[in-house]
């Protein structure tokens, strides 16, 4: 599991994102670079990082599901999401 504040610090930087979209979209159709460049680096949407959004991890991301590989697998045993079985043969 990813420390707290690094599921903080992702939490803060989505918020930043959707706050800044409708402005940071017109500065970019406007072509004012100067003010783009003003606003606050978090607000651009490459700086999010696709995280699992149980527990934060980073890698093994399924982004049909917004979940880790692990938390899928375990998710899927436990009978959690609906259609998803362990194959067996």
């Amino acid at each position: 599991m990813a420390k707290e504040s690094v599921k903080a610090r992702q939490r803060k930087r989505e918020r930043m994102v959707a706050q800044y979209a409708e402005k940071r979209e017109a500065l970019k159709q406007a072509g004012d670079w100067q003010a783009l460049d003003a606003l606050p680096k978090n607000s651009s949407a490459v700086r999010l990082k696709n995280r699992c959004q149980m527990t934060g991890r980073p890698r093994g991301y399924v982004r049909y599901f917004g979940i880790s590989r692990i938390a899928l697998r375990d998710m899927a045993l436990n009978g959690k999401i609906p259609g998803l079985t362990k194959a067996s043969w």
